[in-house]
């Protein structure tokens, strides 16, 4: 039986194993758990909280722990809402090392340092036009603190166990989400006896391009699950299929298409679609310009991990026919000289620019230039938050406001769902049936309430499995 700890004393080191949920607990952001035993606390996951401004003030308030008392760090994959607290952690007094795979450490040698540098604009935007509650507004945390943050990694193996200490050993598996993303199988000893705790980390989805499928779990004592699309699955319908009909109608207009995307996993993917196309002689051979000098970082490290490829992909790299992740003619950008020179192209090219969300980034640029043409198509190909440009265009706003001035939307705008990188409802599920046995509690995370309450009535009717949704800050007992 779980039980939770009473609320006035959570954090006791005692002679039990106990977790508590510190983030991503009834909301998607924020990825926090604190696994203690034999007087040793393990932090898995550290990420920030995003979307609402109640959800961001938490990240602005102090953990209800010391972060010294934290001994180590261990992360499941790269993403901010699941990385971008450490440098907060750091610069509040944690000491101890940060685990993660290769690729995870590396990316997030990109994504920690960016997300500082977004920290420091955004305070001094704050103070130029005022609007900060504090005198002066201040970051987050700085660039300097994300490269203090950085010297504290240390690597753990892709695929073999590693011992963290007497109390905690840990063996990733993989999760198929993005690049070095992990499921973690830990496992805790205390008072001799051994206690196995699953983190599913973010869990991608099957049969999609470059990464290997989510390996299958046999089994565990306790369960987190992530829940982001625990109440639906993605759209059917062939992703080849559609970017061909959006590319060759824009080509025929004499348009751009302009695709706002992810620097990390959606990026690649594309490229690796585009390729496909041009070699099947689907596409014409059009002009890429691929304008995120994150997105160029990151799939340079695509190509370098060569250990998370699935098998088609590794058929396609030694296969003689050049990079897989290059179409025939691409630009990379890095400077801005370089993307300003995208505004004089005038015939039919491809735009993949940051951000996906439309809410910042060199991607607004080119819609200010290429919105108002009717030959364009802008191609929405991620998850569009409530508030953020992509949700207003894929709304059918009629204008989008760019850098103060009303742009008006006369370029096609279409969405091509399937994009995703998260497990849909029933890969969750597919993946869950990889248990041989029930775990004796499953806690379901990372998800809106909505989704988290689907997921665990999809379980209970399926598996016959014991769930429980944790609130934030809840603590529970972790019997052996």
């Amino acid at each position: 039986m779980v039980a939770s700890l009473k609320r006035d004393s959570p954090y006791n080191s005692g002679l039990m194993a106990k977790i508590t949920f510190l983030g991503a607990a009834g909301t998607v952001t924020g990825s926090k758990y604190l696994v203690e035993a034999g007087g040793k606390r393990l932090l898995v996951d550290c990420g920030l909280f995003e979307g609402s401004k109640a959800l961001r003030q938490r990240n602005w308030e102090a953990l209800p722990i010391p972060p010294s008392s934290i001994d180590w760090v261990l992360l499941t994959h790269a993403h901010i809402d699941h990385t971008g607290y450490l440098p907060r952690l750091v610069a509040a007094g944690f000491a101890g090392p940060i685990y993660a795979t290769p690729a995870t450490h590396e990316l997030c040698m990109l994504l920690l340092r960016d997300s500082a540098h977004l920290q420091e604009e955004d305070a001094l935007y704050a103070s130029k036009k005022g609007y900060s509650t504090h005198t002066p507004p201040l970051p987050l945390y700085t660039v300097a603190e994300a490269e203090t943050t950085l010297t504290r990694f240390r690597e753990i193996p892709r695929a073999d166990a590693f011992t963290i200490s007497p109390q905690f050993s840990v063996r990733p598996h993989d999760a198929g989400h993005i690049l070095g993303s992990s499921w973690l199988e830990l496992t805790i000893t205390e008072n001799g006896k051994q206690i196995r705790v699953v983190f599913s980390g973010d869990l991608g989805r099957y049969d999609q391009p470059i990464l290997k499928d989510p390996e299958a779990p046999s089994r565990a004592d306790y369960l987190l699950c992530e829940s982001t699309y625990g109440d639906r699955d993605h759209p059917a319908g062939s992703v080849p299929d559609e970017l061909a009909g959006v590319i060759n109608q824009t080509a025929k207009r004499g348009g751009a298409v302009v695709i706002p995307s992810f620097a990390v996993g959606r990026t690649q993917t594309l490229m690796y679609y585009l390729r496909k196309l041009e070699q099947q002689q689907r596409i014409p051979r059009l002009p890429v310009y691929v304008d995120s000098p994150m997105a160029i970082n990151v799939t340079d490290l695509y190509e370098r991990h060569t250990e998370d490829h699935d098998l088609e992909f590794t058929r396609d790299e030694q296969g003689g026919k050049g990079d897989p992740l290059n179409v025939h003619e691409v630009h990379m950008t890095r400077t801005v000289e370089e993307s300003k020179q995208i505004n004089d192209v005038v015939s039919p090219c491809i735009i993949i620019s940051a951000s996906g969300m439309i809410s910042g980034g060199r991607v607004l640029h080119h819609l200010a230039r290429r919105l108002p043409d009717s030959r364009s198509t802008v191609m929405l190909v991620g998850y569009q938050a409530q508030g953020s440009g992509g949700r207003a265009l894929q709304e059918g706003a009629k204008f989008l406001r760019i850098h103060g001035q009303e742009v008006p939307v006369r370029a096609q705008v279409v969405e091509i769902a399937q994009l995703s990188a998260h497990a849909g409802k029933s890969e969750l599920l597919r993946w869950l049936s990889g248990f041989q046995a029930p775990p004796r509690q499953t806690f379901l995370i990372h998800g809106e309430p909505v989704a988290l309450n689907a997921l665990r009535d999809a379980v209970t009717s399926q598996f016959h499995w014991p769930v429980t949704i944790p609130a934030y800050q809840q603590t529970f007992d972790l019997n052996p």
